[in-house]
């Protein structure tokens, strides 16, 4: 199969689909790559690089309209999707749920469209998603730490205080990998922190690990409200897998907390858990509602593209592999990467996107099987 890496287009996208070691690997089981040239800078793998893992380095125009399966890393914007057709497969992060553009852009180019964040494994765990989802937590933290300062519009509060001054109390909205991994960054620069979380499990997991040094709370209108009110930095780590975010923290919350204090919306991709939100970009990251700063970065782990690609490309070489060497077959005996087809062949086949966007659903089963 001819598998083809694109330079990725999206503001401020400096990953890249797969790594060179990622390419040897699939070159070594008799599958041909092409990548487009300069795909690799942003994460300082030349063309050279490329070449020497075994891929053929090539144009935009051949490796969109060459390639079987198109393996990126963000949503293919306007320019790209004109490119998709039938016969070839995009793997790629779609987050088609918010986005009814692309989806009927999709629907319409007759190709087969597997979003890595719907992936699926025998933990019930989501494998593709997990790797950027620990890189958005560590990095929300970093980025509300950045927005607090008084030269970026925050209130001026740092986040662990120093001696005889209290730290900046952090809120996280979601306790699974993004809210957890929030929580370790920042209970290290010493915040005084506080998740809430609808799972019991969940919230029992967090305390299992970090003990007295977080405050867990039962997730409820009223609790996010008192939280939210009280906080310096909110982030909002919500997910409902293949769905819209929900609006947990309202726009009449946001205009009541405190001048200066700061919310980042990790659930942007989906859609943002605060009715305030709105995608920005690493360029341009922040906008102020209510003198509450907001970053909204929609593709926050673009900003330290080297790590996330590593960690991206680790989890996502198997899945590469098995689709090349077996083709779409291999969704209708896997059914974990099956949860991953969203769109085939004009169909909608994720039943949480179609039910987003009010349009029709068809099991993939059916879509593979037709």
């Amino acid at each position: 199969m001819l598998i083809g890496v694109p330079r990725e287009v999206k503001a401020g996208e400096r990953r890249v689909g797969l790594t060179p070691h990622a390419v040897r690997e699939l070159v070594r089981h008799d599958q041909r790559v092409v990548v487009e040239t300069g795909a690799g800078a942003g994460i300082r793998a030349s063309d050279g690089d490329y070449e020497a893992a075994g891929a053929r380095i090539g144009g935009r125009e051949e490796v969109w309209d060459q390639a079987e399966l198109v393996v990126k890393v963000k949503e293919p914007q306007v320019s790209e999707r004109k490119r998709l057709g039938e016969g070839q497969t995009l793997f790629a992060y779609l987050h088609l749920a918010p986005d009814p553009d692309q989806t009927a852009d999709l629907v319409a180019s007759g190709a087969a469209c597997i979003a890595y964040e719907t992936v699926t494994d025998a933990r019930g765990g989501l494998p593709l998603l997990a790797p950027m989802s620990r890189v958005a937590g560590r990095l929300a933290v970093q980025a509300g730490a950045w927005a607090l300062e008084a030269a970026h519009g925050g209130s001026g509060v740092l986040i662990g205080g120093v001696p005889g001054v209290p730290p900046a109390r952090v809120v996280i909205i979601g306790g699974g990998v993004v809210g957890e991994n929030a929580a370790e960054v920042a209970i290290g620069m010493g915040a005084d922190v506080r998740v809430l979380d609808i799972d019991p499990v969940a919230l029992d997991h967090l305390e299992q690990r970090f003990g007295a040094s977080v405050v867990t709370v039962t997730s409820t209108r009223s609790s996010i409200e008192a939280e939210v009110l009280q906080a310096d930095l909110v982030i909002g780590a919500v997910l409902v897998t293949g769905a819209r975010a929900p609006k947990l923290v309202t726009a009449d919350m946001v205009a009541q907390m405190r001048p200066g204090s700061v919310v980042v919306d990790v659930a942007i991709d989906q859609g943002g858990c605060f009715e305030t939100s709105q995608p920005t970009t690493h360029a341009e990251p922040t906008y102020v509602v209510d003198d509450v700063v907001h970053y909204c970065v929609a593709n926050m782990p673009g900003a330290v593209p080297v790590t996330s690609t590593r960690a991206l490309s680790d989890a996502t070489l198997p899945r590469v592999l098995a689709i090349a060497t077996g083709g779409l077959e291999v969704l209708c005996s896997d059914p974990h990467l099956r949860a991953g087809l969203n769109v085939f062949k004009g169909h909608i086949t994720e039943p949480h996107v179609a039910a987003a966007l009010d349009r029709p659903y068809t099991n993939p089963l059916t879509a593979l099987s037709a």
